[in-house]
């Protein structure tokens, strides 16, 4: 749980996945302790935090991780492989990395270009009250239709080789790029997964709904 506004995370979700293992980063930490969940890891500068909610956090939580403030490294950065190198995970789903500081945004979106998370792509989502994000390195997909989400996007966060995309409203052939491009308001085909394909690259695929 990141620290992004509580306005954007889908306390519903929060909910029924409650008894999971949860790190708190930053002001997320705190969000987690006021629905009286125990995150089993806590990390960050804790910069954004007043007195009492540090003492809230070092009363509850037996593994602090502190990081300066003045680093080469995110809070959210240092969650994630928090989680995999020592937690573990198979599978990261982020919420409170989305709306805010748009910096931040940009770096959590970013953050999976990292040559440290190769290995991890397809094992992080990050989730909103209206998105969905997922990370693809090259190769070929099948998407299943979900209903709920009523837009589809595919943005390369890195330059993209033949990315194609099939069974969605608007399709396209062998596009290539050197930089960063979003194809976005696509959509799914009722009751029809989308197939995509690449050849090099890394693509976030975005789930929406109004």
């Amino acid at each position: 749980m990141l620290g992004g506004p509580t306005s954007l995370i889908p306390h519903d979700d929060i909910n029924q996945h409650r008894h999971e293992t949860w790190i708190g980063v930053d002001h997320g930490t705190v969000y987690l302790l006021d629905q009286d969940i125990i995150p089993v890891i806590a990390v960050g500068d804790y910069d954004s935090l007043v007195a009492a909610e540090r003492q809230q956090i070092e009363k509850q939580i037996k593994d602090i991780r502190y990081a300066q403030a003045e680093k080469d490294f995110t809070d959210s950065q240092m969650a994630a492989l928090t989680a995999f190198a020592d937690l573990k995970a198979t599978q990261v789903n982020i919420f409170g990395a989305t709306g805010g500081r748009i910096d931040h945004e940009l770096v959590n979106l970013f953050m999976m270009t990292d040559p440290r998370f190769q290995d991890w792509l397809q094992q992080v989502t990050i989730i909103d009250c209206f998105n969905q994000i997922t990370f693809y390195p090259s190769g070929n997909y099948q998407l299943p239709y979900q209903a709920g989400y009523q837009y589809l996007a595919f943005a390369n966060l890195t330059p993209v080789k033949n990315l194609t995309l099939r069974q969605v409203k608007y399709e396209l052939t062998d596009f290539s790029a050197d930089n960063p491009v979003s194809w976005s308001s696509n959509e799914f085909l009722k009751d029809q997964p989308a197939r995509f394909n690449f050849t090099a690259g890394i693509v976030a695929v975005i789930l929406s709904h109004d």
